[in-house]
């Protein structure tokens, strides 16, 4: 094949459009999660589930992927995540039961990793000098672009065709998008430097321990914290954990543990984790709100939101500006108190504070997201040392992931109690337990159309008394966002905190 079809804009082309399709899927769900309640019959604790499984999935292989890259080749991984994210939206599309939507929602997750991995090694192979970085710089921005306007994007197609069908969109421009990588994305040469190995066992420990750590936060409110289940899962959490901490102590496996003694890094790690969680996290009770108490469609759901997904965009603009007068930790704390503002106005629409409430807490929680992630990866980057710059450039995007996954768990057990509580001694409380744990299901899910006129004031008040419950938690895990922001000092040398060695090819991911 002529190498000139093998051109530089084909690579930016094919990559960007799988950057778009992994991103977009980690915002799109949440306009449809009323939609896959009923359809598919299952309450909050499964459907949160499809939000969490695709991002858990997702964060625990990428580590593991960007190995693979390096060993087998990029162009390769990049297309064999392709392919498995497109069977696998195939399989959410057409699911027919909640559990089969959650299997194939981690594979989407899987192939996610699989194709963002190796994504920026592809464009520094296909570019040099300032064509590179203007290209990294327009795929970071049209893959933020897609991740703002997912809620939007989800509304459009859920009203119009269904929730199936923001799945199965993916399939025909996933399969154009492999066959257009076989056709014309050379294959990137892997560095010169000695690879290295993989590691099966941290993989297999790592994703075991997310996996045990996060089924007791789903399930705990309605199987009860004391289940055995629960406790079982907890006690193998611990145990996987204890061993995973064993397994990389000989330093060339799967993580490097001597990057976590770094306070810079580690702090860096840790608040891009708990900004997630209060960002993402909570996103999807934002969204199962605007829907379920204002009545709106899934298309006015997304339109209600563009007031976040615009203060994200434009405050992502200023951000570089911002990051030569302030250093990292004043950028950071600002972030947080600017989304804990956000979330306490949230928490006050949804007691009745009106339209003027949301709209306040939604774009100051979207000018706070613009702010704190880009100073955090140049903290993060800039505090290790510089040949393990592309790992600890990975550590910190798996902690980005797990944060949203953990957020939807965590704020879900909170969202579970306080409905609990609002619901005790009502009228459905006398209908017996049948009556009692319909009544839960449908107003934990916002089907309030399921319930009879008489049982329908308690069910809104109980709502939002849980939805304010969320807010104000998420609100609190920013404060501690505001205090240990304070860790990045460390890692801030020069003006405005710039770091002095060069930033990783790699970028955050979802």
């Amino acid at each position: 094949m002529p190498s000139c079809r093998r051109t530089p804009r084909w690579t930016f082309a094919l990559v960007s459009a799988g950057g778009v399709m992994m991103t977009l899927d980690v915002t799109v769900v949440n306009v449809a999660l009323s939609g896959i309640a009923r359809d598919l019959e299952s309450g909050l604790g499964k459907v949160q589930w499809t939000v969490s499984a695709y991002s858990l999935a997702f964060g625990a292989l990428l580590l593991t992927a960007g190995a693979l890259s390096d060993r087998v080749g990029r162009r390769s991984v990049f297309m064999a995540g392709m392919a498995l994210f497109t069977v696998a939206s195939a399989g959410c599309g057409l699911a027919p039961d909640i559990g089969t939507l959650i299997a194939a929602r981690a594979a989407q997750g899987l192939g996610g990793a699989l194709v963002f991995a190796p994504t920026l090694a592809l464009l520094a192979a296909a570019y040099e000098g300032a064509r590179r970085q203007a290209a990294i710089a327009a795929f970071a921005a049209i893959a933020s672009a897609a991740g703002a306007l997912g809620p939007v994007v989800g509304g459009l197609f859920v009203q119009a065709l269904g929730w199936r069908w923001i799945f199965l969109v993916n399939v025909p421009i996933g399969v154009l998008v492999v066959a257009g990588a076989l056709a014309r994305m050379p294959e990137s040469d892997t560095p010169a430097e000695p690879r290295r190995a993989l590691d099966p066992l941290g993989a297999v420990l790592g994703v075991g321990t997310l996996l045990a750590l996060h089924y007791p936060l789903v399930t705990g409110p309605e199987a009860g914290w004391t289940a055995p289940e629960v406790l079982l899962s907890a006690a193998v959490a611990v145990v996987l954990a204890l061993a995973l901490v064993a397994s990389q102590r000989r330093g060339d496996g799967l993580i490097d543990m001597t990057l976590l003694r770094i306070r810079a890094f580690s702090g860096a790690a840790v608040l891009g984790f708990l900004a997630r969680l209060s960002s993402l996290g909570v996103l999807a009770f934002v969204t199962l709100w605007l829907q379920s108490a204002h009545a709106y469609s899934p298309l006015e759901v997304g339109l209600h939101l563009l007031p976040l997904t615009g203060s994200l965009l434009v405050a992502g603009l200023f951000v570089a500006r911002l990051q030569k007068v302030f250093a990292p930790d004043v950028l950071v704390a600002g972030g947080f108190a600017a989304q804990g503002a956000g979330l306490i106005g949230l928490a006050a629409a949804g007691a009745g504070g009106g339209r003027a409430a949301t709209v306040t807490g939604l774009v100051l929680l979207g000018i706070g997201g613009a702010v704190i992630f880009p100073p955090l990866m140049g903290v993060a980057v800039g505090a290790a040392p510089a040949d393990r710059a592309g790992m600890a450039s990975g550590l910190t995007n798996a902690c980005y992931p797990l944060g949203t996954a953990t957020g939807v768990a965590a704020f879900g057990a909170v969202f579970s109690a306080r409905l609990g509580d609002g619901l005790a001694g009502g009228p459905g409380a006398g209908t017996g337990p049948d009556g009692a744990t319909s009544l839960r299901e449908a107003v934990e899910t916002g089907r309030f159309e399921l319930l009879d006129p008489a049982l329908q004031p308690l069910a809104r008040s109980a709502f939002a008394g849980a939805f304010t419950a969320v807010c104000l938690a998420s609100a609190l895990v920013c404060l501690l966002g505001v205090v240990a922001a304070r860790t990045l000092r460390a890692g801030t040398p020069g003006l405005g905190g710039t770091p002095e060695r060069p930033r990783s090819s790699r970028m955050a991911t979802p």
